[in-house]
């Protein structure tokens, strides 16, 4: 069912700050730099572990209140199949944020859900 860990998304204040930041002083690599109508996202990994990566999210309205989110916004895990994950997890009772799976910045599929101490997790469905 899960593959793998794939990335840890921090809400950040300012985009092109944080990618100075995680690039010269910490040495990420910038993988994937985009945006949405209503954020700006990228994807960073180091060359030493390409597969694990942060992600980080700048939310474009003002009203933003990060601190009610937290500065981790959530955790995502690679699956096969998004659509027999889901069904799997619904047959243990989970509850997902959404009745649909949504498209990623890379054309692949997500959905969110919540674990038990309401921490926010993501199923992540690669393009193949």
């Amino acid at each position: 069912m899960i593959q793998k860990m794939e990335h840890v998304a921090i809400m950040v204040r300012d985009m092109d700050q944080s990618i100075r930041f995680y690039s010269d002083i910490l040495g990420f690599k910038v993988r994937l730099h985009g945006s949405k109508p209503d954020r700006v996202m990228a994807f960073l990994y180091l060359e030493s572990q390409p597969d694990m990566e942060i992600e980080l999210i700048q939310e474009k309205t003002e009203a933003t209140e990060y601190s009610e989110t937290g500065i981790v916004n959530h955790l995502a895990f690679t699956v096969e199949n998004i659509d027999e994950t889901i069904y799997f997890l619904r047959e243990k009772g989970i509850v997902f944020s959404s009745d649909e799976v949504k498209p990623t910045l890379e054309g692949g599929r997500m959905i969110f859900f919540h674990g038990p101490n309401q921490e926010l997790l993501q199923l992540v469905e690669k393009v193949k």
